[in-house]
């Protein structure tokens, strides 16, 4: 199908109006700010999710209010993406349904150990500090992909720390404010 191909405008315009008469312009403008990782003004997202910049502007700042949209200055215009803590949040919460606790409990496990071995065996405490020591041409080789392995491993590592973090958080009420623990209660005093 040729993009110039007058059915295939066809296709696509009506794929749009199907999915404009479907959702809410709220919908939308999530649903296009789920997949924004860089900055893009209202204007740009509202363009996407087929709604007025002023109702754009309306729903991202609820979104930012909540968490799910970060924000940046660039001059006279606010620019809008998805925030890293729901970035974060929703990864977390895929590899809770994808799995266990008792897998990403042992998951945790073999990752620590994996860290300290590379630790251990480059003489080095972090990933940044071995890059250092690495010259260019260590790029391309062993080095350059145990680097690079390292350094997925310590994020994979954080992803399902903060997934079990949130399961214990949820299961223990903390999220709902449903603690019946006594012993969990916080003095707010300064």
């Amino acid at each position: 199908m040729v993009a110039d191909d007058p059915d295939a405008r066809d296709v696509n315009e009506a794929v749009i109006e199907e999915w404009t008469a479907e959702t809410t312009p709220f919908d939308r403008v999530y649903q296009v700010v789920r997949r924004t990782y860089e900055f893009e003004s209202a204007d740009e997202i509202a363009d996407r999710a087929r709604v007025s910049p002023t109702t754009a502007r309306k729903h991202l700042g609820s979104l930012a209010d909540a968490g799910e949209v970060t924000t940046t200055r660039a001059g006279q215009t606010t620019r809008y993406r998805r925030s890293e803590t729901a970035i974060v949040t929703e990864r977390a919460e895929q590899l809770l349904s994808e799995h266990g606790r008792d897998d990403l409990s042992a998951g945790i496990a073999e990752m620590k150990s994996r860290l300290r071995a590379w630790r251990e065996e480059y003489d080095v405490e972090s990933p940044e500090e071995f890059a250092r020591e690495l010259d260019v041409a260590d790029a391309d080789t062993d080095r350059g992909a145990v680097l690079t392995e390292w350094q997925t491993t310590r994020r994979n590592l954080a992803l399902a720390q903060a997934a079990l973090a949130i399961d214990e958080a949820a299961g223990s009420g903390r999220l709902t404010g449903s603690d019946d623990d006594d012993d969990a209660d916080v003095s707010l005093t300064a």
